[in-house]
């Protein structure tokens, strides 16, 4: 089976990106299904449902979406392999501009939209710089010279990545990132891979649970601003 892990912000359009992506392959004949993982709730996973897409939810609560993301994978991997999908996608959650859902010798994908601005891909971290492919979404309300410059600032921040274009809406561009996905390597066991980056930094005290304010109640990973009177 092939898997793909899917990432990005908020609201990029990933969902909408999957699901033109899968009924090009249905077209073909390949099995597909997914993993939709995110933080308190999702609909989703009707949307999947309604189009024909076999599909699992999973919801990380108060755990870190990253961290909640790869302590599973290998859980939906195996529940892929007993559908006897051909492929199956990974949508994570993707609040945090520094995640890293990417797995070694596993194809990764990053959508991210035309709408948040020509110096975003920048301040985007391992999801974006060390993906496979790079989906740009939303370019379509867009002047011709923005969507060039962001493409160009995507390049930037990732140089081999393939960057593809999508319409969510209409569809335009799913066969050619069907064409690039259908490329990923077969995977038999995810036992043993390994992360292309390390997670966030996690385990301080507001991670444990913790809710005051203050030095005394700050513990573990802690890192302080310096501030020069």
């Amino acid at each position: 089976m092939r898997l793909v892990t899917v990432s990005g912000p908020p609201s990029s359009g990933k969902t909408s990106v999957i699901i033109n992506v899968c009924k090009s392959m249905q077209r073909q004949g390949i099995g597909v299904g997914v993993v939709k993982m995110d933080c308190l709730t999702t609909n989703d996973d009707k949307l999947y449902t309604k189009a024909g897409i076999p599909v699992k939810v999973g919801l990380s609560g108060n755990l870190c979406p990253d961290h909640f993301f790869i302590s599973n994978i290998e859980g939906c991997f195996q529940w892929g392999q007993s559908q006897g999908l051909d492929i199956l996608f990974n949508e994570s959650a993707g609040l945090c501009n520094r995640c890293s859902p990417h797995i070694k010798e596993v194809m990764g994908v990053c959508v991210i939209d035309n709408l948040m601005g020509v110096n975003t891909p920048q301040k985007i971290g391992p999801m974006l710089k060390l993906a496979d492919v790079v989906i740009i979404t939303k370019y379509d309300i867009v002047s011709q010279a923005e969507k060039e410059v962001f493409a160009f600032r995507v390049r930037q921040a990732n140089p081999r990545a393939h960057i593809v274009h999508v319409n969510g809406i209409t569809g335009q561009g799913a066969e050619e990132a069907a064409t690039l996905l259908q490329a990923a390597d077969e995977v038999k066991t995810l036992s043993g891979k390994r992360l292309r980056f390390s997670m966030p930094a996690a385990l301080c005290s507001y991670c444990l649970g913790e809710v005051k304010i203050g030095a005394d109640f700050q513990m573990g990973n802690v890192r302080k601003m310096q501030f020069h009177k």
